[in-house]
């Protein structure tokens, strides 16, 4: 099977679980409709689900898995990455209009439901996890400690906070930076490689090197929407266009330059390809989806 076709039917099947595991509005209940609303508006919005592709790709890397074993590890982290989406573009936060080429939840609904949706989200990930391989307690427990890891205060939280205190100040520093974007992006990129790794039942040291596949990877997603949000348009990003250097933000762009920014963007994808290709199994599909992200910043 061609990359394309693989990653048509990954998405496909994401689409599908979120559907099915999310709650919906039945036209019966009272208080929970709302929030159920607000949680798959924002959910339903598109977006590339690339972490959840990545769930699902390194849980099939040694051996066959069976997709309805991976899909709800797939959901969990892609209701979580939604969260820190819907949080990050509340007025208190980065104050945007525009997510995914459509109003973001809080001009959409309000600012309190939107918080709410957020909250219920995060929270929906570990039920997730905690119901649906409650049969398996040492994977279950292994799965919702690398979630709750990457997205606690240490990690997807705290370089969420960094990045707003970084924000209008000068003399920001390249490693300062480095720990935002370690924290805030590719924690959840290493948590997809890993989580699907352990639904596979990847040994030890190939999660460790799935872990450095995902910090790569997530440093170069993130120097290449640097690059794209001072380069392309609102229309082609599906968010405002320019809002970093607008907002006085510290950037890969802001601190180095397009040029260098590019150059390293570069240097990130072919770590984290070279990684890739250390691992067992067959890691085609993984090698040009993450060759495919590097293809944005072109």
């Amino acid at each position: 099977m061609d990359f394309t076709t693989k990653l048509s039917q990954l998405i496909a099947q994401v689409e599908t679980a979120l559907d099915q595991l999310v709650p919906v509005h039945t036209g019966n209940e009272t208080g929970p409709a709302r929030i159920h609303e607000a949680m798959r508006y924002s959910l339903q919005a598109g977006g590339k689900r690339l972490r959840p592709v990545f769930v699902l790709a390194s849980a099939e890397l040694l051996k066959p898995v069976a997709t309805a074993h991976a899909l709800p590890a797939a959901v969990a982290v892609e209701c979580l990455h939604t969260y820190s989406l819907v949080h990050d573009d509340l007025p208190c936060m980065d104050n945007d209009d525009l997510r995914r080429g459509r109003p973001t939840a809080h001009k959409q609904f309000d600012e309190a439901t939107a918080l709410l949706a957020g909250d219920a989200l995060l929270t929906h990930a570990f039920l997730l996890l905690s119901t649906h391989y409650a049969a398996e307690p040492r994977l279950a427990t292994a799965l919702v400690r690398e979630l709750a890891d990457a997205a606690g205060g240490d990690r997807l939280v705290g370089g969420q906070m960094q990045d707003l205190l970084s924000e209008k100040k000068a003399d920001a520093t390249a490693a300062e930076l480095e720990f935002i974007h370690l924290n805030k992006t590719a924690a959840m990129l290493e948590a997809s490689l890993v989580m699907g790794g352990l639904v596979g039942g990847t040994d030890d040291i190939s999660l460790v090197t799935l872990r450095t596949a995902g910090r790569h990877l997530g440093l170069a997603f993130q120097i290449i929407d640097d690059v794209l949000d001072a380069t392309a348009d609102s229309a082609t990003l599906g968010k405002t266009a320019g809002k970093d250097a607008k907002s006085g933000k510290t950037t890969y762009v802001s601190l180095h330059g397009i040029a260098a920014a590019r150059r390293m963007a570069k240097e990130q994808t072919n770590a984290a390809l070279a990684a890739i290709r250390s691992l067992p199994g067959d890691t085609s599909f993984l090698l040009q989806l993450a060759q495919s992200m590097l293809g944005r910043a072109k």
